[in-house]
């Protein structure tokens, strides 16, 4: 039986590592066993905060649309409950942006969501609601 040389196989493997450690710090971009863990620890990283990312936006647009509804007498999770009595299905993505750059739409969006909340229409405005507005 033939020999097999591992030498290039190694180097190949290497070189993939090294290519991924590229712009780390001290030997973690030169020694391959500290760079083989960087990589790996970095990999990890990168998988959870991609997953972070998706609630740090949520959490962004949730803040944008709760500050523009109160602009308009509303706190956010009554919006988001008269939306949801009107039968509007809006991402919080779009409604954002909506706050953002189209503020007349978005005051349409409200006015439906008022209108659609029973609870308003009967009582009084509390201490908190009456500071809202």
């Amino acid at each position: 039986m033939a020999r097999v040389k591992r030498g290039v196989t190694a180097h190949a493997k290497h070189k993939k590592v090294m290519k991924a450690a590229k712009g780390f710090m001290g030997s973690r971009k030169n020694t391959i066993r500290i760079a083989k863990q960087a990589v790996e620890k970095a990999d990890q990283y990168a998988y959870r905060d991609r997953k972070v990312r998706k609630r740090n936006f949520r959490s962004l647009w949730i803040q944008r649309i709760n500050a523009a509804v109160r602009e308009h007498g509303l706190t956010y999770g009554r919006f988001i409950d008269g939306l949801s009595k009107a039968g509007i299905e809006l991402d919080r993505k779009v409604m954002s942006d909506m706050a953002i750059h189209e503020p007349e739409a978005f005051a349409k969006l409200v006015d439906q969501s008022k209108a659609n909340l029973s609870y308003l229409k009967d009582t009084t405005p509390n201490a908190f609601e009456s500071a809202v507005r």
